[in-house]
């Protein structure tokens, strides 16, 4: 089982083997494959630093514990009707996704995010909402 916090739910659909570091990819890619391979792998929903936090590289300001990353977690949770704490397989979040989000939200959710710019989290977002899943990292 897998302990995420909320807006890691959303990094993982437009992930594409770009991260802060070299580890952090490698820890980011092993997740996510994990879960494409497996979407019945568990996930408990934790408040604060997760699994992919503990490979942030130590390079300066730990973001990870911001007052915004915080926000942006709970927004998230809010719109999959989640809360932390609870133990859910991946695919449940999957239907959730496909339930209750579309590709704009990301605007308003991420406004913050310094990776939106990229458009690959709305991109992911559409893809789950057809059932594809998450993408295949190259």
């Amino acid at each position: 089982m897998y302990k995420l916090r909320g807006h890691h739910l959303f990094c993982l659909l437009g992930y594409r083997g770009m991260g802060y570091s070299q580890e952090y990819v490698e820890n980011m890619t092993r997740l996510h494959q994990t879960l494409r391979n497996n979407p019945k792998t568990g996930i408990q929903l934790v408040k604060g630093p997760d699994q992919l936090c503990e490979k942030y590289p130590n390079s300066g300001k730990y973001h990870c514990r911001d007052n915004t990353i915080y926000e942006r977690d709970t927004a998230i949770l809010e719109k999959l009707c989640l809360q932390t704490g609870q133990i859910l397989k991946w695919e449940d979040i999957e239907s959730r996704i496909r339930n209750y989000v579309v590709p704009s939200d990301i605007q308003i959710v991420c406004k913050s995010c310094s990776w939106r710019s990229y458009g690959v989290c709305e991109e992911g977002i559409q893809e789950m909402i057809e059932g594809k899943g998450l993408r295949k990292i190259k």
